[in-house]
């Protein structure tokens, strides 16, 4: 099998990367920064079109008042330290979730990361940010009232494409790999309607140590598996 066009990965294991070294929750956030810029600039030499960051989620805004503090310097800082070399490098910058209640300062960070490398192809980088898969589906479903094609006399009914064409990632294909690091086996509220037949990979590593290596691996055994997308794969010949 080729290799994924388009993969997502959930960032997890910052928190207790930095505890198991005696260090705050922040400087796992820090350092799981580089790990963003490694695999940023390794995801086009193997072929991925489209990566898909899960970077704070809508759940995340319940967590101590510093930490999300912090979360939110650290999108600031990586935007306004990176954002240069990402446009230089062909990479094309959207940003995923909802920006309702978001302060004046991170949405005009947003904007300018967005419009900045608007028309870049060599890379699609989708930052999740204030982004819940649940929340997603509301939103689109509202999107989708209020277009009135949800409405008794509509004259046709409602498809996949519709429902697809009204979330945030309109216009990218569904994820053909799913990576998540820590150890952890769950979604947790990411891409669920997208995520419907992308294959999923759990690395015990912490998301601070993912680097190539793991990048490659998580490839690999994408590669090795058999995607059916539900239907039966045709019995071989089996010689007497």
């Amino acid at each position: 099998m080729l290799g994924p066009e388009h993969v997502a990965i959930i960032m997890d294991g910052n928190g207790r990367w930095a505890t198991a070294r005696s260090m705050p929750r922040t400087f796992g956030h820090r350092a799981g920064v580089e790990a963003v810029r490694r695999t940023v600039r390794a995801a086009p030499r193997h072929g991925i079109r489209h990566l898909t960051l899960y970077a704070f989620s809508s759940e995340n805004w319940s967590r101590p008042p510093e930490e999300v503090r912090d979360l939110l310097g650290l999108l600031r800082l990586y935007i306004h330290r990176d954002l240069a070399e990402l446009a230089a490098n062909g990479v094309c910058i959207r940003i995923i979730g909802s920006r309702e209640g978001l302060k004046p300062d991170i949405l005009d960070l947003i904007e300018r990361a967005e419009s900045r490398t608007r028309g870049n192809v060599r890379l699609n980088l989708n930052i999740a940010f204030n982004y819940g898969a649940r929340d997603e589906l509301l939103r689109a479903a509202q999107k989708l009232i209020d277009t009135a094609r949800l409405t008794p006399d509509c004259e046709r009914r409602l498809t996949s494409a519709d429902v697809s064409g009204a979330l945030d990632t309109a216009g990218l294909p569904d994820p053909d790999l799913i990576i998540r690091t820590s150890g952890e086996m769950r979604l947790s509220n990411f891409l669920l309607w997208q995520a419907a037949y992308a294959e999923l990979v759990f690395l015990d590593c912490m998301w601070p140590d993912f680097d190539e290596d793991q990048l490659v691996q998580a490839l690999e055994e994408y590669r090795g598996r058999e995607r059916r997308y539900g239907a039966v794969t045709p019995a071989r010949d089996v010689a007497l």
